[in-house]
């Protein structure tokens, strides 16, 4: 199993800071995300400014005590940082010594060469998806994105017509597959057996991503036409260095992470025995922070040394990796903060009580509650984790198939319309360099589609299995 995220650690119930009844609950949070919106689309305050002022608002509106809402945000910035923060700045340092060393060049150069034209958003989808598979999301996003921007910037590409796609192969394999932590938390509620809902998921996900990836892009790059952000990476020309890294040790290191964390999984998986020292080893070396700091190390050699950079090249290049990433740290951090808050003040706990008489379907049930708590706290794992201890009961009498089938009901409806109050909106609006309601036309439309189009996979083959 993946090392455990910080959002799970969110899920566990605790005292709500305020004793408001649903009605003024569901009104603060109307007020707290309004407040988000207004301030930066309307007067261009500073994500980071709305956010922090925006979560005042909510607990104000929602009459918890100043001390604790203020206690609540801290404590979200604080876990969403540790949790994410030292994984974007990593990300950073190897998308740069990609960059600098004209390793992320040789990648473009090939992939360009080798799928040109229509089949581009294809070959991009398919890389996320794959990359994706053993990965958490933002670890995914970090890897990806330079690649992404290049391929971009290089090919003449829309930048919405390449970054949809390899976006929803990430959002897809983190919302349904097994071994992301979501997922592995729901099929053990739910009394389901992994391998068959592996096997489902990807029945259910293939599907999911065409549509939601290099389909859709083609949509998003007409209602969101924004340019390369030069800022979030530096595009060097290939020839003015005298080399640069060749494709195999540049994929290599970009596939290091990659190969530590899913032989983590797999181990994990087959040993299943957290006393077992090669489990234990495999613990260490597959978690995402050192499996990416093995990354920049080796890629200091491989990428950096490759190239002819020197000791003082390199060090300026880690330096100068990491002002760029200063605004999104603070922005991803806040949303973590005005996360907790909603959570603290007990918003996901008013939606699991006012759903529990809904008389519907099991599989739609398990959907919505997980959709509303996605849009109550923007937390994906939060959603989940919270709907399937929900609908557990209800898996008691189903077969092995509907079982599996519930857990990938639950992760579909966790991924539906993520907006101002999950972390991820902001990395995406960041790094991609857009406004809030370009985002929203690409990104939030990205994961409502694979939300849709999942849960109606879902319900289609519970009629025929």
């Amino acid at each position: 199993m993946p090392i455990l995220n910080v959002e799970m650690l969110a899920a566990d119930p605790v005292e709500p800071i305020t004793s408001a009844g649903h009605t003024q609950l569901g009104i603060a949070v109307l007020a707290g995300i309004a407040v988000i919106v207004v301030l930066i689309t309307r007067f261009k305050v500073h994500a980071f400014l709305a956010l922090t002022i925006g979560t005042l608002a909510l607990g104000a509106v929602a009459g918890a005590p100043l001390d604790k809402a203020i206690a609540s945000f801290t404590a979200g910035l604080g876990s969403t940082v540790a949790g994410v923060g030292v994984l974007i700045a990593l990300g950073a340092i190897l998308g740069k010594l990609l960059a600098d060393s004209g390793g992320a060049d040789q990648i473009v150069d090939t992939i360009l060469a080798k799928a040109g034209g229509r089949a581009m958003p294809w070959a991009m989808v398919l890389i996320a998806s794959v990359i994706g598979l053993p990965l958490f999301f933002e670890v995914g996003i970090v890897l990806l994105i330079p690649v992404v921007l290049m391929v971009a910037k290089r090919g003449g590409y829309s930048l919405m017509r390449i970054g949809v796609p390899a976006l929803a192969g990430l959002s897809v394999m983190h919302g349904l597959i097994p071994p992301h932590p979501g997922p592995l938390v729901a099929i053990d509620a739910v009394k389901a057996n992994l391998g068959v809902t592996l096997a489902l998921g990807l029945v259910v996900a293939i599907p999911t991503v065409v549509i939601a990836g290099p389909l859709f892009s083609t949509y998003a790059a007409r209602w969101v036409d924004v340019p390369v952000p030069e800022r979030m990476i530096s595009l060097r020309a290939s020839e003015e260095l005298e080399k640069r890294p060749g494709f195999g040790a540049t994929i290599a290191t970009v596939l290091l992470p990659v190969i530590l964390m899913l032989a983590k999984a797999l181990v994990d998986i087959v040993v299943d025995d957290p006393e077992n020292m090669v489990q234990r080893v495999f613990d260490v070396v597959g978690s995402p922070l050192i499996a990416l700091l093995a990354a920049v190390i080796v890629g200091m050699f491989t990428l950096g040394r490759a190239a002819g950079f020197a000791k003082g090249r390199l060090a300026s290049t880690v330096e100068t990796s990491l002002a760029p990433i200063a605004g999104i740290l603070l922005i991803v951090g806040a949303g973590g903060g005005f996360k907790q808050t909603l959570i603290d003040s007990g918003v996901g706990q008013m939606i699991l009580d006012i759903s529990e008489d809904w008389s519907i379907p099991a599989l739609v049930l398990a959907w919505l509650i997980a959709v509303a708590i996605r849009l109550a706290t923007g937390s994906a794992t939060v959603a989940t984790i919270s709907a399937a201890g929900l609908v557990a009961p209800l898996a008691a009498d189903m077969s092995t198939t509907h079982a599996a089938l519930l857990v990938l009901a639950i992760g579909a409806g966790s991924l539906f319309f993520s907006h101002v109050n999950d972390a991820g909106f902001w990395m995406v609006k960041e790094y991609f360099g857009m406004s809030v309601g370009q985002t929203i036309k690409s990104w939030s439309v990205m994961e409502t589609i694979i939300s849709v189009v999942a849960g109606a996979m879902v319900l289609l083959l519970s009629l025929v299995i």
